[in-house]
């Protein structure tokens, strides 16, 4: 068989989206398995699992137990959530949670505004950090979801969901605030805000109907104490800040300074494209904001770990895939730059004494990232997102897809 044919047939196999459901869902039932069989400990999803039955017998959420080792970082309304897979059999409720992880985020990227083959494009390019998130019990996944789904929402005019997710993320893990990021794009906003603010108290107020509201109210309290702790104890922390944030503070090697030095200017840069209101009327912009948005909330957290960037490498893809100009060989490199060193450092593939004594102590993997992301708010400041008439036809027949 010629090279040419086996070329084709692989190209052809890669386009089928039966294959790369197969492919993702290989890799939410092997982790499950080689954990289960080989009897090993999985920190992530015992934390989560426990999360609810320490809840339910009124014990403290945020402190570290033995069973756990680490401490619980969500939200009170976390445990009432887990709650379904927390009654069933160990095993079961873990499998099931490895799914959700999985194919979640999956539908995200398959339900939003892109054509076929960028679907196929992000579903394969993000593949690594996916299964890494997922080896892990990560839930980073589920907060890339909610993001691409509140974009989604939005641009359907369905400001009710849209809000409710910004709050579900929100009082779960912090993270999904930043989907008021397309608060701008609604075309209803004060129902848009009135929504978010119902939301938020609904969805604050749930878990005392379970677990009580002087218990409830007390974790709220601790919840904040335990994030201030450990964002304290991130600042140096080898597998922890691996961000913008940290790039900068392990480099320097300097304890002193607040991150608000570089977050205050981070939250600047990235609001500066929003004043170019006459360009909120092309969806390539608005996807734009999706790719910044997706990549700024990794870049400028203390809490970023190398599972957070199944959140960011998304965003990558976007900036890459969904302008309205030919993408030049400088962005491919760019590109390729991010998936090697980003999603393939970590891995066996990777040369690993550069990874354990250059990229590692130094929170590169957040380099690539940073770079593209400053570049793509150069390009929202200065370029003209409007889209030529074929792109706009490729456009409108994705999004009635």
């Amino acid at each position: 068989m010629e090279l040419k044919e086996i070329t084709c047939k692989l190209k052809h196999h890669l386009s089928d989206f039966r294959v790369v459901f197969f492919a993702w869902l290989v890799m939410a039932i092997v982790p499950w398995l080689r954990i289960w069989l080989k009897g090993k400990f999985d920190l992530d999803y015992s934390i989560f699992y426990h999360s609810f039955w320490h809840a339910w017998q009124q014990m403290p959420l945020y402190i570290v137990y033995p069973e756990d080792g680490n401490y619980f970082l969500y939200g009170p309304l976390f445990t009432v959530l887990m709650a379904p897979m927390a009654v069933l059999p160990y095993q079961l409720g873990r499998l099931i949670w490895m799914l959700l992880i999985t194919f979640v985020p999956y539908y995200s990227i398959r339900k939003s505004f892109f054509t076929r083959s960028q679907q196929l494009f992000m579903l394969w390019f993000v593949a690594v950090e996916a299964y890494t998130c997922i080896l892990d019990s990560e839930s980073n996944s589920l907060i890339l979801a909610c993001i691409l789904f509140t974009f989604y929402l939005t641009q359907k005019e369905r400001d009710c969901w849209a809000a409710f997710l910004i709050a579900l993320g929100t009082v779960t893990k912090i993270y999904g605030i930043v989907g008021l990021a397309f608060f701008p794009f609604s075309r209803h906003k004060l129902q848009f805000l009135g929504w978010f603010a119902a939301w938020l108290i609904i969805l604050s107020v749930l878990p005392m109907f379970v677990f009580g509201f002087d218990y409830v109210c007390g974790q709220y309290v601790a919840w904040y104490d335990v994030l201030v702790h450990k964002n304290n104890l991130n600042q140096f922390a080898a597998g922890q800040n691996i961000s913008l944030l940290g790039m900068v503070r392990k480099i320097s090697g300097v304890a002193s300074y607040s991150d608000l030095w570089l977050l205050v200017p981070g939250v600047i840069t990235f609001s500066l494209p929003y004043l170019r209101l006459s360009q909120y009327r092309h969806q390539a912009f608005r996807m734009a904001a999706v790719a910044s948005t997706l990549m700024m909330v990794v870049l400028f957290s203390t809490g970023s770990e190398s599972y957070s960037y199944i959140i960011a490498m998304p965003g990558v893809a976007i900036w890459y895939l969904t302008c309205p100009w030919q993408r030049n060989r400088w962005d491919l490199a760019l590109i390729i730059f991010a998936f090697i060193i980003t999603s393939m450092s970590p891995s066996d593939l990777f040369p690993r004494e550069v990874w354990r004594q250059l990229i590692k102590p130094y929170s590169l993997k957040a380099l690539p990232v940073a770079i593209i992301w400053f570049k793509l708010i150069y390009e929202m400041l200065t370029k003209d997102y409007a889209l030529t008439t074929a792109q706009t036809m490729r456009t409108q027949a994705s999004v009635m897809q």
